[in-house]
């Protein structure tokens, strides 16, 4: 394993050195874009074939269980930095050039143990809760989501590690083990697990599989990461600022919460009123459509740290011009690859398994949402890199509103094509108030 996670980043490197030359700062940081989104899209093409797979292993019902337990994990695990996994990035470096290695280390020790433990807290909490209310619950639910718990340390940890390797321009061993390295495992251990137990493919083996997984990666990362810093941080003691971290912290946390929920309510919502299989068919569809977003997720790459330099530079007047061709560069590839994913629709959704192609109708409705936020490009972006975070902050807030809101109406009355309606609308208005704020903030200073 540890030869992959080291190998394919050099490969891809190597491609990227090929397609952008130069040694400036311009240079190094196109090749990291270029190799994180290489990184991204391989990680997409081994999750969606390992999803096609297992969805034809376990059927309908079970994977919907499956996938309704393993997004629980993907929120709490990932909210379990408490916000660490995105401060790091711009902590570490800055005590590195100063040259406060003591501060350096206490935060790197800190934030371990801030992942690692709000991880087992948040498990120990969802243990007790479903103990003294678990009856409360589907009974299909209870034990995959007992198992999937298990996750949430080690979940937590690879969160705040793949922010580590950010910090430090190791984009391999910040991405290839969470988006390349996890997914395989999980693939792999689920796959053992299910032919050894012979348990009729059920949803609790496949989380074992899945708990497996987690915990080899992010104890093979925690090894790797420490090799690498040996000889290149100064062994000494530790230095504390814990008020400092959390202050700077926690604001991320609030838009970490807000664009977890957004991506993933809907699913959580389901619940109530569907049954697993419709879940399993919905998370289908909206795995297929929302390859798309992959452009959205590139372009951002590239625009967010321009926003942040033009700003810095005080050259506002050029914001939004620069935010105009990021936006055309969003939505008409986008729109592009909308259209050829709704054309290969069907047959797409037919991989899954049979019944599957019901979501047809779910991708339609989702790829409305998708568009506008990619006619609106990195304007959330825009408002974070510039110091307008709250801004940011409020705005998904209140689409999380909408959202929760819209679902909780529609999904009775439509079913999944109410869940897609709420997502897609929320969305909607999501890219519509970020592009009104933005223009507010930077149309003033066009000449």
């Amino acid at each position: 394993m540890e030869r992959v996670v080291n190998a394919l980043p050099g490969l891809l490197k190597r491609l990227a050195d090929g397609l952008l030359k130069g040694r400036g700062e311009h240079a190094r940081s196109g090749r990291n874009a270029i190799l994180a989104f290489a990184i991204r899209i391989i990680s997409a093409a081994i999750a969606f074939a390992s999803q096609v797979v297992l969805a034809r292993w376990m059927g309908g019902h079970e994977f919907g269980v499956f996938t309704y337990a393993w997004v629980w994990v993907s929120i709490i695990g990932t909210l379990a930095t408490l916000g660490f996994a995105t401060s790091v990035i711009r902590i570490l470096p800055a005590y590195a050039a100063t040259g406060r290695f003591e501060r350096f280390r206490g935060f790197l020790h800190f934030g371990h143990l801030v992942s690692f433990g709000t991880g087992a807290m948040a498990m120990t909490a969802g243990l007790a809760l479903l103990w003294l209310w678990g009856s409360a619950l589907d009974p299909v639910y209870l034990m995959p989501l007992t198992l999937a718990l298990i996750c949430l340390p080690a979940y937590g940890l690879t969160d705040f590690q793949d922010g580590v390797g950010r910090s430090q321009g190791w984009i391999g061993l910040a991405l290839v083990p969470p988006y390349i390295l996890r997914p395989l495992l999980l693939f792999a251990f689920i796959g053992v697990a299910l032919f050894i137990t012979h348990r009729d493919n059920t949803a609790e083996t496949a989380v074992m599989g899945a708990a497996a997984a987690t915990w080899a990666t992010a104890s093979l990362q925690y090894s790797l990461q420490r090799r690498s810093f040996t000889g290149t941080i100064p062994a000494g003691p530790r230095a504390y600022a814990a008020r400092d971290w959390f202050g700077q912290s926690l604001p991320l946390l609030v838009l970490d919460s807000f664009a977890l929920l957004m991506l993933n309510l809907d699913i959580l919502l389901l619940q109530r009123f569907m049954e697993p299989q419709d879940i399993g068919i919905y998370f289908a569809a909206v795995r297929t459509i929302s390859l798309v977003s992959f452009i959205h997720f590139a372009v951002t790459a590239v625009a967010m740290p321009k926003f942040a330099s033009l700003n810095a530079a005080g050259k506002r007047d050029e914001v939004m011009p620069f935010l105009k061709t990021m936006q055309a560069w969003t939505f008409l590839p986008s729109a592009a690859a909308g259209l050829v994913l709704l054309l290969l629709g069907k047959p797409i959704l037919g991989l899954f398994g049979e019944g599957f192609a019901e979501g047809y109708p779910v991708m339609i409705i989702l790829l409305g949402g998708i568009l506008m936020r990619a006619l609106a490009g990195p304007a959330q972006s825009l408002l974070i890199a510039t110091g307008h975070q709250m801004t940011a902050a409020i705005i998904l807030g209140i689409t999380v509103l909408i959202n929760a809101g819209l679902n909780l109406v529609l999904i009775p009355r439509l079913g999944l094509l109410g869940a897609a309606t709420a997502t897609s609308a929320a969305f909607a208005f999501e890219a519509v108030a970020t592009m009104v704020m933005a223009r507010r903030h930077f149309f003033k200073d066009q000449p």
